[in-house]
Protein backbone atom coordinates (compact mmCIF):
# COMPACT_ATOMS: atom_id res chain seq x y z
CA UNK A 1 0.00 0.00 0.00
CA UNK A 2 2.83 2.41 0.87
CA UNK A 3 4.46 1.75 -2.52
CA UNK A 4 1.20 2.47 -4.32
CA UNK A 5 0.73 5.76 -2.44
CA UNK A 6 4.29 6.82 -3.21
CA UNK A 7 3.79 6.05 -6.90
CA UNK A 8 0.55 8.04 -6.96
CA UNK A 9 2.18 11.00 -5.22
CA UNK A 10 5.10 10.87 -7.61
CA UNK A 11 2.75 10.86 -10.59
CA UNK A 12 0.84 13.80 -9.16
CA UNK A 13 4.09 15.68 -8.68
CA UNK A 14 5.16 14.99 -12.26
CA UNK A 15 1.79 16.17 -13.57
CA UNK A 16 1.96 19.34 -11.51
CA UNK A 17 5.49 20.11 -12.60
CA UNK A 18 4.66 19.49 -16.24
CA UNK A 19 1.67 21.80 -16.22
CA UNK A 20 2.56 24.98 -18.16
CA UNK A 21 2.39 28.27 -16.34
CA UNK A 22 -0.82 30.05 -17.20
CA UNK A 23 -0.20 32.61 -19.91
CA UNK A 24 -1.38 36.21 -19.94
CA UNK A 25 -5.13 36.77 -19.92
CA UNK A 26 -7.17 39.71 -21.16
CA UNK A 27 -7.85 42.39 -18.55
CA UNK A 28 -11.53 42.99 -17.87
CA UNK A 29 -13.04 46.09 -19.45
CA UNK A 30 -16.05 48.18 -18.41
CA UNK A 31 -18.48 48.93 -16.87
CA UNK A 32 -16.55 51.94 -15.62
CA UNK A 33 -18.37 52.23 -12.30
CA UNK A 34 -17.31 48.78 -11.13
CA UNK A 35 -14.07 47.36 -9.76
CA UNK A 36 -11.63 45.47 -11.95
CA UNK A 37 -11.31 42.93 -9.12
CA UNK A 38 -8.44 44.58 -7.26
CA UNK A 39 -10.88 45.53 -4.51
CA UNK A 40 -14.25 44.12 -3.55
CA UNK A 41 -17.34 46.08 -4.65
CA UNK A 42 -17.91 47.54 -1.18
CA UNK A 43 -14.36 48.85 -0.84
CA UNK A 44 -14.47 50.17 -4.40
CA UNK A 45 -17.60 52.21 -3.64
CA UNK A 46 -16.12 53.51 -0.38
CA UNK A 47 -12.94 54.58 -2.19
CA UNK A 48 -15.02 56.25 -4.89
CA UNK A 49 -16.80 58.27 -2.22
CA UNK A 50 -13.42 59.61 -1.08
CA UNK A 51 -12.56 60.38 -4.71
CA UNK A 52 -15.91 62.18 -5.11
CA UNK A 53 -16.12 63.97 -1.77
CA UNK A 54 -15.70 67.74 -1.60
CA UNK A 55 -12.88 68.77 0.73
CA UNK A 56 -13.29 71.89 2.86
CA UNK A 57 -10.81 74.41 4.20
CA UNK A 58 -10.40 72.57 7.48
CA UNK A 59 -9.32 69.54 5.45
CA UNK A 60 -6.55 71.46 3.75
CA UNK A 61 -8.03 72.95 0.58
CA UNK A 62 -6.04 75.93 -0.68
CA UNK A 63 -4.93 78.53 -0.16
CA UNK A 64 -4.24 78.14 -3.90
CA UNK A 65 -6.10 75.49 -5.86
CA UNK A 66 -7.99 74.54 -9.02
CA UNK A 67 -10.57 72.12 -7.62
CA UNK A 68 -12.07 71.00 -4.31
CA UNK A 69 -12.34 67.29 -5.15
CA UNK A 70 -10.95 64.76 -7.61
CA UNK A 71 -14.16 64.18 -9.53
CA UNK A 72 -14.37 67.87 -10.39
CA UNK A 73 -11.69 67.26 -13.03
CA UNK A 74 -12.27 63.53 -13.65
CA UNK A 75 -15.94 62.78 -14.30
CA UNK A 76 -16.91 61.79 -17.87
CA UNK A 77 -18.64 59.37 -18.23
CA UNK A 78 -18.00 58.27 -14.63
CA UNK A 79 -15.70 59.09 -11.73
CA UNK A 80 -12.16 58.73 -13.02
CA UNK A 81 -12.82 59.97 -16.54
CA UNK A 82 -11.66 63.12 -18.28
CA UNK A 83 -13.52 66.43 -18.42
CA UNK A 84 -13.58 69.77 -20.19
CA UNK A 85 -11.56 71.38 -17.39
CA UNK A 86 -8.10 72.71 -18.21
CA UNK A 87 -5.23 73.96 -16.08
CA UNK A 88 -2.87 76.85 -16.87
CA UNK A 89 0.89 76.47 -17.14
CA UNK A 90 3.39 79.22 -18.00
CA UNK A 91 7.07 80.00 -18.20
CA UNK A 92 9.68 81.90 -20.19
CA UNK A 93 13.13 81.52 -21.70
CA UNK A 94 16.10 83.09 -19.95
CA UNK A 95 18.87 85.03 -21.71
CA UNK A 96 20.47 81.74 -22.76
CA UNK A 97 17.29 80.33 -24.24
CA UNK A 98 16.77 77.92 -21.35
CA UNK A 99 13.25 77.38 -20.00
CA UNK A 100 12.64 79.02 -16.64
CA UNK A 101 9.61 78.54 -14.42
CA UNK A 102 7.90 81.74 -13.27
CA UNK A 103 8.18 83.65 -10.03
CA UNK A 104 4.65 84.73 -9.12
CA UNK A 105 4.11 87.30 -6.33
CA UNK A 106 0.99 87.04 -4.19
CA UNK A 107 -0.24 88.78 -1.04
CA UNK A 108 0.92 92.14 -2.37
CA UNK A 109 4.42 90.77 -2.87
CA UNK A 110 4.81 89.33 0.65
CA UNK A 111 5.14 85.88 -0.89
CA UNK A 112 6.68 84.77 -4.19
CA UNK A 113 5.95 81.33 -5.61
CA UNK A 114 8.96 79.97 -7.50
CA UNK A 115 9.79 76.89 -9.59
CA UNK A 116 6.17 76.13 -10.38
CA UNK A 117 4.76 76.27 -13.90
CA UNK A 118 1.20 75.65 -12.74
CA UNK A 119 -0.87 78.78 -12.05
CA UNK A 120 -3.94 78.03 -9.95
CA UNK A 121 -7.20 79.65 -11.00
CA UNK A 122 -8.70 79.76 -7.52
CA UNK A 123 -7.62 81.04 -4.13
CA UNK A 124 -9.08 81.24 -0.66
CA UNK A 125 -8.31 82.83 2.66
CA UNK A 126 -10.14 80.82 5.28
CA UNK A 127 -9.69 83.13 8.28
CA UNK A 128 -12.51 85.69 8.56
CA UNK A 129 -10.05 88.20 9.99
CA UNK A 130 -8.08 88.14 6.74
CA UNK A 131 -10.88 87.39 4.29
CA UNK A 132 -9.93 90.41 2.19
CA UNK A 133 -6.25 89.48 1.85
CA UNK A 134 -5.12 89.24 -1.76
CA UNK A 135 -3.43 85.94 -2.59
CA UNK A 136 -4.75 85.26 -6.09
CA UNK A 137 -2.13 84.02 -8.53
CA UNK A 138 -1.88 85.97 -11.77
CA UNK A 139 0.36 85.32 -14.73
CA UNK A 140 3.17 87.93 -14.77
CA UNK A 141 3.84 89.88 -17.94
CA UNK A 142 7.26 88.21 -18.10
CA UNK A 143 5.79 84.80 -18.94
CA UNK A 144 5.77 84.47 -22.71
CA UNK A 145 5.06 80.72 -22.82
CA UNK A 146 1.45 79.93 -21.96
CA UNK A 147 -0.33 76.60 -22.24
CA UNK A 148 -3.58 74.90 -21.31
CA UNK A 149 -3.70 71.22 -20.36
CA UNK A 150 -6.79 69.06 -20.31
CA UNK A 151 -7.62 66.76 -17.43
CA UNK A 152 -6.68 63.17 -18.28
CA UNK A 153 -8.84 60.05 -17.88
CA UNK A 154 -7.67 57.58 -15.25
CA UNK A 155 -9.43 54.44 -16.46
CA UNK A 156 -7.08 51.46 -16.65
CA UNK A 157 -4.17 53.28 -15.03
CA UNK A 158 -3.72 50.46 -12.52
CA UNK A 159 -2.60 48.22 -15.38
CA UNK A 160 -0.43 50.88 -17.01
CA UNK A 161 1.40 51.33 -13.71
CA UNK A 162 2.58 47.70 -13.72
CA UNK A 163 3.94 47.58 -17.27
CA UNK A 164 7.64 46.79 -16.95
CA UNK A 165 10.01 49.73 -17.31
CA UNK A 166 12.17 47.59 -19.57
CA UNK A 167 9.28 47.01 -21.98
CA UNK A 168 8.67 50.73 -22.40
CA UNK A 169 12.39 51.35 -22.95
CA UNK A 170 12.55 48.53 -25.50
CA UNK A 171 9.69 50.15 -27.37
CA UNK A 172 11.65 53.39 -27.56
CA UNK A 173 14.78 51.61 -28.75
CA UNK A 174 12.85 49.84 -31.51
CA UNK A 175 11.38 53.12 -32.73
CA UNK A 176 14.67 54.99 -32.73
CA UNK A 177 16.46 52.14 -34.53
CA UNK A 178 14.26 52.68 -37.58
CA UNK A 179 15.91 55.79 -39.01
CA UNK A 180 13.68 55.86 -42.10
CA UNK A 181 10.57 56.15 -39.97
CA UNK A 182 11.73 59.34 -38.28
CA UNK A 183 9.96 58.46 -35.02
CA UNK A 184 11.96 58.29 -31.80
CA UNK A 185 10.10 58.34 -28.51
CA UNK A 186 11.84 59.43 -25.33
CA UNK A 187 11.38 57.62 -22.02
CA UNK A 188 12.13 59.69 -18.95
CA UNK A 189 13.27 58.49 -15.55
CA UNK A 190 11.49 60.16 -12.64
CA UNK A 191 11.56 59.93 -8.83
CA UNK A 192 8.94 57.94 -6.96
CA UNK A 193 7.44 60.05 -4.19
CA UNK A 194 6.74 57.12 -1.86
CA UNK A 195 10.38 56.00 -2.03
CA UNK A 196 12.59 59.07 -2.45
CA UNK A 197 15.77 57.25 -3.47
CA UNK A 198 14.04 55.20 -6.15
CA UNK A 199 13.41 56.15 -9.78
CA UNK A 200 11.34 54.54 -12.52
CA UNK A 201 10.16 55.15 -16.08
CA UNK A 202 7.46 57.81 -16.13
CA UNK A 203 4.11 57.06 -17.77
CA UNK A 204 1.43 59.30 -16.20
CA UNK A 205 0.67 62.92 -17.00
CA UNK A 206 1.11 64.90 -20.21
CA UNK A 207 4.89 64.82 -19.72
CA UNK A 208 5.11 61.28 -18.27
CA UNK A 209 6.22 63.05 -15.11
CA UNK A 210 5.09 60.26 -12.78
CA UNK A 211 5.73 56.54 -12.64
CA UNK A 212 3.41 55.60 -9.80
CA UNK A 213 -0.25 56.28 -9.17
CA UNK A 214 0.46 57.26 -5.57
CA UNK A 215 2.99 59.88 -6.71
CA UNK A 216 0.52 61.18 -9.31
CA UNK A 217 -2.22 61.37 -6.67
CA UNK A 218 -0.05 63.21 -4.14
CA UNK A 219 1.01 65.71 -6.81
CA UNK A 220 -2.62 66.37 -7.77
CA UNK A 221 -3.68 66.84 -4.15
CA UNK A 222 -0.94 69.41 -3.56
CA UNK A 223 -0.94 71.33 -6.83
CA UNK A 224 -4.56 71.04 -7.92
CA UNK A 225 -6.29 71.16 -4.52
CA UNK A 226 -3.66 72.65 -2.22
CA UNK A 227 -3.83 69.65 0.12
CA UNK A 228 -0.48 68.59 1.57
CA UNK A 229 0.39 65.06 2.64
CA UNK A 230 3.26 63.09 4.09
CA UNK A 231 4.53 62.67 0.53
CA UNK A 232 4.17 66.37 -0.26
CA UNK A 233 4.29 68.10 3.14
CA UNK A 234 5.18 71.65 2.08
CA UNK A 235 2.63 74.27 1.03
CA UNK A 236 3.41 76.11 -2.19
CA UNK A 237 3.15 79.40 -0.28
CA UNK A 238 5.42 80.54 2.53
CA UNK A 239 4.68 80.03 6.20
CA UNK A 240 3.19 83.48 6.79
CA UNK A 241 0.53 83.25 4.10
CA UNK A 242 -0.18 79.62 4.94
CA UNK A 243 -0.89 80.51 8.57
CA UNK A 244 -3.30 83.25 7.55
CA UNK A 245 -5.06 81.32 4.82
CA UNK A 246 -5.19 77.72 6.04
CA UNK A 247 -6.81 76.32 9.16
CA UNK A 248 -5.76 72.67 8.78
CA UNK A 249 -2.55 71.31 10.19
CA UNK A 250 0.18 70.64 7.64
CA UNK A 251 0.70 68.06 6.32
CA UNK A 252 -3.05 67.72 5.80
CA UNK A 253 -4.83 64.39 5.85
CA UNK A 254 -7.67 65.31 3.54
CA UNK A 255 -10.13 64.72 6.34
CA UNK A 256 -9.23 61.06 6.66
CA UNK A 257 -7.20 61.37 9.84
CA UNK A 258 -5.77 58.30 11.49
CA UNK A 259 -8.71 56.22 10.26
CA UNK A 260 -7.14 56.25 6.79
CA UNK A 261 -3.57 55.88 7.95
CA UNK A 262 -0.56 58.10 7.50
CA UNK A 263 -1.34 58.76 3.84
CA UNK A 264 -4.80 60.15 4.59
CA UNK A 265 -7.00 60.39 1.50
CA UNK A 266 -4.13 59.44 -0.81
CA UNK A 267 -4.44 55.76 0.10
CA UNK A 268 -8.12 55.20 -0.84
CA UNK A 269 -7.91 57.49 -3.87
CA UNK A 270 -4.84 55.70 -5.26
CA UNK A 271 -6.51 52.36 -4.57
CA UNK A 272 -9.66 53.54 -6.38
CA UNK A 273 -7.65 54.57 -9.44
CA UNK A 274 -5.81 51.24 -9.48
CA UNK A 275 -9.16 49.44 -9.37
CA UNK A 276 -10.71 51.35 -12.28
CA UNK A 277 -11.65 49.26 -15.29
CA UNK A 278 -10.07 49.98 -18.66
CA UNK A 279 -12.70 51.35 -21.04
CA UNK A 280 -14.31 48.79 -23.32
CA UNK A 281 -14.66 49.12 -27.06
CA UNK A 282 -17.95 50.02 -28.73
CA UNK A 283 -18.47 46.40 -29.77
CA UNK A 284 -21.25 47.07 -32.25
CA UNK A 285 -19.20 49.70 -34.07
CA UNK A 286 -15.85 47.92 -33.85
CA UNK A 287 -17.25 44.86 -35.66
CA UNK A 288 -18.48 46.80 -38.69
CA UNK A 289 -16.54 46.36 -41.95
CA UNK A 290 -15.92 50.11 -42.05
CA UNK A 291 -14.29 50.22 -38.58
CA UNK A 292 -12.21 47.13 -39.37
CA UNK A 293 -10.99 48.81 -42.54
CA UNK A 294 -10.23 51.89 -40.43
CA UNK A 295 -8.09 49.76 -38.13
CA UNK A 296 -6.06 48.63 -41.12
CA UNK A 297 -5.63 52.22 -42.25
CA UNK A 298 -4.53 53.17 -38.72
CA UNK A 299 -1.67 50.70 -39.10
CA UNK A 300 -0.89 51.70 -42.69
CA UNK A 301 -0.60 55.35 -41.67
CA UNK A 302 1.89 54.21 -38.99
CA UNK A 303 -0.24 55.70 -36.23
CA UNK A 304 0.22 52.42 -34.37
CA UNK A 305 3.98 53.03 -34.08
CA UNK A 306 3.29 55.46 -31.24
CA UNK A 307 -0.25 54.44 -30.36
CA UNK A 308 0.81 50.88 -29.51
CA UNK A 309 -2.34 48.81 -29.11
CA UNK A 310 -1.26 45.94 -26.87
CA UNK A 311 0.82 45.54 -23.72
CA UNK A 312 1.22 42.78 -21.15
CA UNK A 313 1.66 43.66 -17.49
CA UNK A 314 4.30 42.18 -15.19
CA UNK A 315 3.66 38.92 -13.30
CA UNK A 316 1.80 39.02 -9.97
CA UNK A 317 4.09 39.52 -7.01
CA UNK A 318 6.64 41.60 -8.92
CA UNK A 319 8.16 44.10 -6.51
CA UNK A 320 8.13 47.71 -7.69
CA UNK A 321 9.28 51.14 -6.51
CA UNK A 322 11.98 49.87 -4.20
CA UNK A 323 9.56 47.62 -2.33
CA UNK A 324 6.80 50.20 -1.93
CA UNK A 325 4.41 48.28 -4.18
CA UNK A 326 3.80 44.72 -5.36
CA UNK A 327 1.86 43.71 -8.47
CA UNK A 328 -1.50 42.29 -7.41
CA UNK A 329 -2.82 39.07 -8.99
CA UNK A 330 -5.77 41.01 -10.38
CA UNK A 331 -3.42 43.35 -12.29
CA UNK A 332 -0.50 41.09 -13.11
CA UNK A 333 0.01 39.08 -16.31
CA UNK A 334 -2.85 40.91 -18.03
CA UNK A 335 -3.14 41.92 -21.68
CA UNK A 336 -4.35 45.49 -22.15
CA UNK A 337 -5.01 47.69 -25.19
CA UNK A 338 -4.30 51.33 -24.28
CA UNK A 339 -2.99 52.49 -27.70
CA UNK A 340 0.04 54.35 -26.33
CA UNK A 341 3.79 53.84 -26.04
CA UNK A 342 3.96 56.10 -22.94
CA UNK A 343 6.91 57.90 -24.51
CA UNK A 344 7.44 61.59 -25.17
CA UNK A 345 7.35 62.72 -28.80
CA UNK A 346 7.68 65.95 -30.72
CA UNK A 347 4.68 65.84 -33.03
CA UNK A 348 4.30 69.59 -33.35
CA UNK A 349 1.76 69.96 -30.56
CA UNK A 350 4.16 70.54 -27.66
CA UNK A 351 3.19 73.12 -25.08
CA UNK A 352 6.66 74.60 -24.49
CA UNK A 353 6.66 73.70 -20.78
CA UNK A 354 9.53 71.80 -19.22
CA UNK A 355 9.29 69.44 -16.25
CA UNK A 356 10.47 71.08 -13.03
CA UNK A 357 11.32 68.39 -10.43
CA UNK A 358 10.53 70.57 -7.41
CA UNK A 359 7.02 71.15 -8.72
CA UNK A 360 6.10 67.50 -9.07
CA UNK A 361 8.13 65.93 -6.28
CA UNK A 362 8.29 68.58 -3.59
CA UNK A 363 10.71 71.33 -2.70
CA UNK A 364 13.42 68.85 -1.69
CA UNK A 365 13.40 67.09 -5.05
CA UNK A 366 16.78 66.65 -6.66
CA UNK A 367 17.40 68.31 -9.99
CA UNK A 368 17.31 72.02 -10.66
CA UNK A 369 15.89 71.95 -14.15
CA UNK A 370 13.82 69.78 -16.44
CA UNK A 371 14.51 66.78 -18.62
CA UNK A 372 14.49 68.80 -21.86
CA UNK A 373 11.00 67.96 -23.08
CA UNK A 374 9.47 71.39 -23.64
CA UNK A 375 8.24 70.56 -27.13
CA UNK A 376 7.35 66.96 -26.38
CA UNK A 377 4.25 65.32 -24.95
CA UNK A 378 3.36 61.80 -23.92
CA UNK A 379 1.46 59.77 -26.50
CA UNK A 380 -2.06 59.93 -25.04
CA UNK A 381 -3.73 56.50 -24.70
CA UNK A 382 -6.64 56.21 -27.11
CA UNK A 383 -8.74 53.71 -25.19
CA UNK A 384 -11.91 55.53 -24.16
CA UNK A 385 -11.48 58.03 -27.00
CA UNK A 386 -15.22 57.80 -27.70
CA UNK A 387 -15.82 59.55 -24.36
CA UNK A 388 -13.60 62.55 -25.16
CA UNK A 389 -15.06 65.24 -27.45
CA UNK A 390 -12.08 67.58 -26.88
CA UNK A 391 -8.67 66.30 -27.88
CA UNK A 392 -4.93 66.98 -27.69
CA UNK A 393 -3.40 68.54 -24.59
CA UNK A 394 -5.24 71.86 -24.81
CA UNK A 395 -8.65 70.52 -25.83
CA UNK A 396 -8.83 72.94 -28.74
CA UNK A 397 -9.07 70.22 -31.40
CA UNK A 398 -12.60 68.89 -31.58
CA UNK A 399 -12.60 66.83 -34.79
CA UNK A 400 -10.41 63.92 -35.84
CA UNK A 401 -9.37 65.81 -38.96
CA UNK A 402 -8.06 68.70 -36.85
CA UNK A 403 -6.18 66.35 -34.54
CA UNK A 404 -4.46 64.42 -37.31
CA UNK A 405 -3.56 67.48 -39.37
CA UNK A 406 -2.04 69.12 -36.28
CA UNK A 407 0.47 66.26 -36.14
CA UNK A 408 3.82 67.35 -37.57
CA UNK A 409 7.55 66.71 -37.07
CA UNK A 410 7.83 63.04 -35.99
CA UNK A 411 4.27 62.43 -37.19
CA UNK A 412 4.50 64.42 -40.43
CA UNK A 413 4.53 61.32 -42.67
CA UNK A 414 1.37 60.00 -41.05
CA UNK A 415 -0.37 63.34 -41.35
CA UNK A 416 0.64 63.69 -45.01
CA UNK A 417 -0.55 60.18 -45.79
CA UNK A 418 -3.87 60.94 -44.11
CA UNK A 419 -4.40 63.91 -46.42
CA UNK A 420 -3.99 61.57 -49.38
CA UNK A 421 -6.82 59.24 -48.26
CA UNK A 422 -10.14 59.24 -50.06
CA UNK A 423 -13.20 60.55 -48.22
CA UNK A 424 -14.44 56.99 -47.72
CA UNK A 425 -11.11 55.93 -46.25
CA UNK A 426 -11.11 58.88 -43.88
CA UNK A 427 -14.60 57.98 -42.71
CA UNK A 428 -13.49 54.39 -42.12
CA UNK A 429 -10.57 55.63 -40.02
CA UNK A 430 -12.91 57.86 -38.03
CA UNK A 431 -15.27 54.94 -37.41
CA UNK A 432 -12.36 52.97 -35.96
CA UNK A 433 -11.41 55.87 -33.70
CA UNK A 434 -15.04 56.28 -32.56
CA UNK A 435 -15.06 52.62 -31.56
CA UNK A 436 -12.18 53.00 -29.09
Amino acid sequence: MRIVILIVLACISIVCLSQPTQGPTEAPTGPLDQTNGLTDPGTFQQDRQVFDEVDASDEGIGPLYNATYCRECHQNPASGGASQITETRVGHLDQFGVFEAPSIPIAHGHDVIKNRTLVNDRATCTSAQFSDREIQERVPETETIKALRMSLPLFGDGYIEVIADADIVKGAQAQCANKKLGICGQPIIVPVAEFRDFTAVGRFGWKSQHASILSFTGDAYLNEMGVTSVLFPDEVTNEEVTKLCATALSPNTGGGGEARGQLGDLAPVARFIRALMPPSRDLALSETPEAKHGAQLFDQLQCSVCHVSTWTTQPPGTIMFGGAYSVAPELGNKVIHPFSDFLLHDVGTGDGIEVVPAEHFGKKAKGKQSVGVANKLRTPPLWGLRFRPRMLHDGLSVTFTEVIRNHKNEARKSSTSFNALTDDEKQALFQFLRSL
